[in-house]
């Protein structure tokens, strides 16, 4: 019995044993062309690798070095590769550490598992829970090291709650958290959550800025407090945007005034401004409607009637408070966006045009470099939310801690006057007033006192000034008058004299001559009134219904039934009475 082949037939069988034979022929020739070509590799011993059909390859050029392989797969097993899910459990982990520091650390107390509870409870809003949990911490265990964070996270629930409520106890809270624990790091925490609570209350520059002036004066509070914190430079920045917001609001104030040309209190607002907020972005147009206020006294000084000499000296006054605002915004922000405008002034004053040094140009330019772009996200939030812009407020540079004392309009106005006096009489000395002897009832006439020139004398002393009760009857006249002029004389302004004033008391029994014919104030007849009569007493009420009666529409039945109100159907209907149907309608009965 013969064995069954792989081949089919005896020749197919011959055909496979000459192709193999032909490939093994092949291979020794191959590798016999490569020994001659490399004979340095001839020498080296083959290291036989396994095959996955078992069989060993002796090719040297096809063995890999065991060293590189080794090292690859050192690299590979020592880099660990993180799933998803662990990435998203190591950041949890983290921000855990980062918002509770004594995460981890004695979770089976008691007090340590509140707490815990309580900072879960608040994370996901449940802000009532987690107060009631820290609550009972605080009374339950007084000794506990977790008093001071459970007490900053009652006042940092109230904050995350939000709400003017809200915020309002989360200020007391971080107040009172200042107060127990003044030397603590996170007391500058507190202190900057203060500053913040005022700032997400602040309102546009042209609303209420009383939260605007609190946050100024809570951010001032946490930089003085706690220099070395390292929240200063977030609190710095805080309070840049603040001063922007407050700069803005002075600005908007003064272009209003400048609208209706009161010039007094444009200038002294531009000026407030100037003072008050260095890193302010529009510096340069405060300035420069400063110098046009300026100019704008000017240009009327023009217009008066005036001696051409004093006139001068007025404009002159004027144009250089003009030129030093125009100057300034060319020295002092040279990388400003309206330094030109300020050039173009100063030409048109015939004036030089200065050129500023290298520092100043450094500064301008690295505070303008500081401020932000307004970005598409800034303009709709603008528009949407009545907030601040804070969008430009500078980066760099300290901001004052500390304010100077404002320029007020009446200030201005009376600097305005003196100037006036000052350019129209330049010789004149300062005029003191003199006071006359007190008239009683019993002296002369105050017309013929009125023309008698005032006799210099000494200026009086507190206790030379004569009371009342020093005249006969407490009424009397004081005179005073200017050194060089009557006491009665009228003076022009151009000739820079000044005029007497004469105080009449009430009583005196005839006004003077020269008082225009005006009568003193107050009544004719000073005879007292007489005294006030007492009310007359009121009558006694009197009751007109008998006691046991009672009106007719709200007397009881006679038989002590209720009687049903008529009830008529053919104008009204309800479930028990319908109203008439078919020939019920025109029956009368």
């Amino acid at each position: 019995m013969t064995k069954p082949s792989f081949f089919p037939s005896l020749r197919a069988g011959l055909l496979a044993g000459v192709a193999v034979a032909a490939f093994c022929a092949l291979n020794v020739n191959a590798r016999a062309q490569d020994a001659a070509a490399n004979p340095a590799q001839t020498t080296s011993p083959a290291v036989p690798v396994p095959q996955v059909g078992g069989t060993l390859n002796t090719n040297p050029a096809l063995v890999p070095d065991k060293k590189d392989k080794l090292t690859k797969e050192e690299k590979r097993e020592s880099k660990v590769i993180q799933s998803k899910d662990t990435k998203q459990q190591l950041r949890k982990d983290k921000k855990v550490t980062k918002d509770n520091p004594l995460a981890g650390q004695d979770a089976k107390l008691p007090d340590k598992q509140l707490f815990d509870k309580a900072l879960d409870a608040s994370k996901r809003g449940h802000f009532d829970v987690a107060r009631l949990d820290l609550q009972t911490l605080l009374n339950t265990y007084p000794d506990s090291q977790f008093q001071m964070r459970a007490k900053l996270a009652i006042a940092d629930s109230w904050y995350k709650e939000g709400g003017t409520a809200a915020l309002t106890q989360a200020e007391s809270e971080y107040k009172d958290f200042i107060t127990f624990f003044p030397n603590a790091p996170e007391a500058a925490e507190a202190q900057m959550r203060v500053g913040d609570i005022y700032f997400r209350q602040m309102d546009k520059p042209d609303r209420d800025y009383s939260k605007s002036r609190h946050a100024e004066e809570e951010y001032r509070l946490m930089l003085q407090q706690f220099p070395e914190s390292t929240l200063v430079p977030a609190a710095q920045q805080r309070l840049r945007e603040v001063q922007e917001v407050m700069a803005t609001r002075e600005t908007d104030i003064a272009a209003f005034y400048a609208t209706r040309a009161a010039w007094p209190a444009t200038i002294a607002r531009y000026q407030t401004v100037v003072d008050t907020y260095p890193q302010y972005s529009h510096m340069d147009d405060a300035l420069i409607g400063l110098g046009d206020a300026y100019e704008s006294e000017a240009r009327y000084v023009r217009t008066l009637k005036l001696p051409e000499a004093g006139k001068a000296r007025l404009e002159k006054v004027y144009d250089d408070q003009a030129s030093a605002a125009y100057k300034r915004v060319v020295m002092e922000h040279s990388a400003s966006a309206h330094v030109e405008d300020a050039k173009d002034r100063l030409a048109a004053m015939n004036l030089p045009i200065p050129t500023p040094t290298p520092e100043q140009m450094a500064a301008s330019v690295a505070l303008e470099n500081s401020r932000a772009q307004y970005k598409l996200t800034d303009r709709v939030g603008l528009i949407l939310f009545r907030k601040p812009d804070v969008v430009t407020a500078a980066r760099v540079g300290d901001p004052p801690l500390v304010d100077p004392k404002p320029t007020l309009a009446p200030q201005v106005t009376r600097a305005i006057v003196a100037d006036f006096n000052t350019a129209l009489n330049p010789n004149a000395s300062t005029a003191k007033v003199i006071a006359q002897p007190v008239v009683n009832d019993n002296a002369a006439p105050a017309d013929t006192a009125a023309t008698a020139p005032a006799a210099p004398a000494a200026p009086l002393a507190f206790g030379d000034v004569p009371t009342a009760a020093s005249g006969s009857g407490g009424g009397s006249a004081v005179m005073t008058a200017v050194p060089g002029t009557a006491s009665g004389e009228r003076t022009t302004g151009s000739g820079g004299g000044s005029m007497g004033v004469e105080i009449v008391s009430p009583n005196s029994p005839t006004p003077p001559a020269d008082n225009g014919g005006l009568k003193a104030v107050g009544p004719e007849n000073s005879v007292p009134l007489p005294a006030v009569e007492k009310a007359a007493p009121a009558p006694e009420s009197v009751n007109d219904i008998k006691s046991g009666t009672q009106p007719a529409a709200q007397a009881p039945p006679a038989n002590g039934k209720k009687v049903k109100p008529d009830f008529d159907k053919s104008d009204e209907s309800s479930s028990k009475h319908k109203k008439k149907k078919g020939l019920n309608k025109v029956n009368p009965f």
